[in-house]
């Protein structure tokens, strides 16, 4: 099948399908140099094999478990992700696939299977990353305080160039706030990283059936790069492409929780997220210090974890 480039920042669910995917973003895709997202549903007994090609992958459950392996030609690797019921119920299990390998999945019992990618240069070994070794931190306070999964976070998972991290945020709280961008190199300072933001919204559960639920995303230009400008109402399985740009808010309704995964990669010599705040807004984080973080949080930590880190 043909990949076009598409002409729009703001993905909604079922735009970007390709295949078997739900949600397929490459750098074709995209039009920039790095980082890939796949959204993969399965039913139960359902599998999936490709060639990882040019880029290395984290295979992460969103819903359900799976089995998932590599082939190289010289070194198997095969591991059981056991998953979780859904992004608002648990942190997860993952697996690391190296590039220039037939990679397969397999669901027993069906699920949503996120594949993060980023094109890179180093062929690291294919490794398990299991759910009790995910650092979970509580970012912000007050009603921008939100939960952060540092899965495949630098310095936490090795990658070559992929970055991967959840965010979950209570009903009601501004998230990735203040905003924020990382599209311009400057060593020490800020890293130039392309991000993709895919989105769940937990419905409201009533007494007559479930309420779809609603978030926003807010991406402005910061004079580097294309000017990327997007005021996104973001819905169940949206997606959002940041090749550059202040980004944030990403705002929770009240009553629905909102998760998003980020995926982030770029050319940078050493793979590290720096960030620079918005000139604008960054006052915020010293008129925070002294408030409390939301009592709803953390939603969940990892298993047999204590309470997560705490930052401004």
């Amino acid at each position: 099948m043909t990949t076009r480039p598409v002409h729009t920042h703001h993905l909604p669910a079922g735009s970007a399908s390709r295949g078997p995917y739900a949600l397929d973003v490459d750098p074709t895709v995209a039009g920039w140099g790095y980082s890939s997202l796949r959204v993969l549903e399965l039913p139960a007994g359902g599998a999936l094999e490709w060639a990882t090609g040019e880029s290395e992958w984290i295979v992460l459950p969103l819903a359900g478990g799976c089995e998932v392996g590599s082939d190289d030609g010289q070194t198997r690797a095969e591991f059981t992700l056991h998953g979780r019921p859904g992004v608002f119920e648990a942190v997860t299990d993952f697996a690391y696939l190296p590039r220039d390998a037939r990679a397969h999945l397999a669901s027993p019992s069906g699920g949503r299977f996120a594949l993060a990618g980023a094109r890179c240069v180093r062929r690291l070994p294919a490794r398990y990353g299991p759910a009790d070794a995910v650092p979970v931190e509580l970012r912000g306070r007050g009603t921008a305080s939100r939960q952060v999964n540092n899965f495949a976070a630098a310095g936490v998972f090795e990658c070559d160039r992929l970055i991967a991290v959840e965010v979950l945020t209570p009903g009601g709280n501004w998230s990735s706030y203040p905003p924020h961008k990382h599209d311009h190199h400057v060593p020490g300072e800020e890293s130039e990283l392309e991000e993709i933001y895919y989105f769940e919204v937990a419905p409201h559960r009533g007494a007559s059936g479930d309420t779809p639920g609603v978030a926003y995303q807010r991406v402005s230009p910061s004079g580097h790069g294309r000017d990327t400008d997007v005021l996104a109402e973001v819905r169940q399985g949206d997606a959002v492409l940041i090749p550059d740009g202040w980004h944030g808010p990403s705002i929770a309704a009240p009553g629905h929780p909102l998760y998003y995964l980020n995926v982030m990669a770029g050319p940078g010599a050493e793979r590290e997220w720096r960030i620079r705040d918005h000139p604008d807004h960054a006052w915020i984080r010293d008129d925070w210090r002294d408030q409390p973080l939301d009592e709803r949080l953390p939603l969940y930590t990892a298993p047999d974890r204590q309470r997560p880190e705490e930052t401004g």
